[in-house]
């Protein structure tokens, strides 16, 4: 009688400690380049990514934001050059990895400086190249194709990928702010298509908006005038706001239940 008794004041106790002990919340990862954290993502320079910005849409208390990006790097320098290795096994099953990168894409692939190209395409091709920086070989691969193992990566994880197209730079031709719909935006969708995974056209989006604002506007409104690539806070958190709203237009948005209902 006395160990039944024993027995149940244990059970008690294991049950009651269940019971009380927290559920883990998802995270959402950001990765990308200084377009979504410029240097430590406190507006240094008073220049802001859009990751920087976008948690204050996002319910906290039901997921937690982390911006990873790393300012500089490209798809390739990401993933090879240590960033990857320290934020992939952070990622847990349920977890959420939205990624953006481009900007720094095409760059050359073997210079001096940074050696951060990759080939500018989404398919397989591939390059073997004396790299400058780390003084060995290095075979270098498309653009496309470095998404994809991001993709794969996150996957095997338990984890959903989303691809973002990169933000447009402060460019502009014929009253129209230049666009990489055949290039990084078109290569960004082939590869979250062929990964089957959500896609948001980013650089469309963003875009569009600044058409309709018009050149003088978006930059006196977005940017400095030095630096035609990374915005200032209004321009990051309007690129935040747009992230959300290309979120929204997807079909079934994993995110949804975590976003703030105001």
């Amino acid at each position: 009688m006395k160990h039944t008794y024993k027995f149940f004041l244990v059970a008690v106790t294991l049950v009651s400690c269940l019971a009380i002990k927290p559920m883990q919340t998802p995270t959402l990862f950001l990765i990308g380049d200084s377009t979504v954290k410029h240097a430590k993502g406190m507006g240094d320079g008073g220049r802001w990514g859009w990751g920087d910005i976008i948690a204050a849409y996002f319910d906290t208390s039901k997921i937690t934001v982390k911006n990873e990006a790393l300012g500089g790097t490209s798809s390739r320098t990401f993933m090879n050059r240590g960033r990857w290795a320290a934020v992939l096994p952070q990622i847990k099953k349920g977890d959420y990895v939205i990624m953006q990168f481009g900007h720094n894409d095409s760059s050359p692939l073997d210079d001096s400086a940074r050696a951060r190209g990759t080939i500018k395409s989404n398919g397989d091709e591939s390059k073997e190249i004396y790299n400058p920086i780390t003084k060995q070989k290095e075979v270098v691969y498309s653009y496309g194709w470095y998404l994809r193992k991001f993709i794969s990566d996150i996957k095997a994880k338990g984890a959903t990928p989303i691809v973002c197209s990169l933000i447009p730079r402060n460019s502009w031709a014929k009253g129209k702010v230049n666009r990489s719909a055949d290039s990084y935006g078109l290569w960004a969708k082939q590869a979250a298509e062929q990964g089957k995974i959500n896609f948001v056209d980013l650089n469309k989006l963003i875009a569009d908006h600044y058409d309709q604002e018009g050149e003088q506007k978006v930059r006196a409104t977005y940017f400095n005038i030095t630096d035609g690539t990374h915005t200032i806070e209004a321009g990051a958190k309007l690129n935040a706001q747009l992230v959300v709203e290309g979120l929204n237009e997807l079909k079934n948005n994993p995110l949804r239940k975590y976003l703030k209902t105001k």
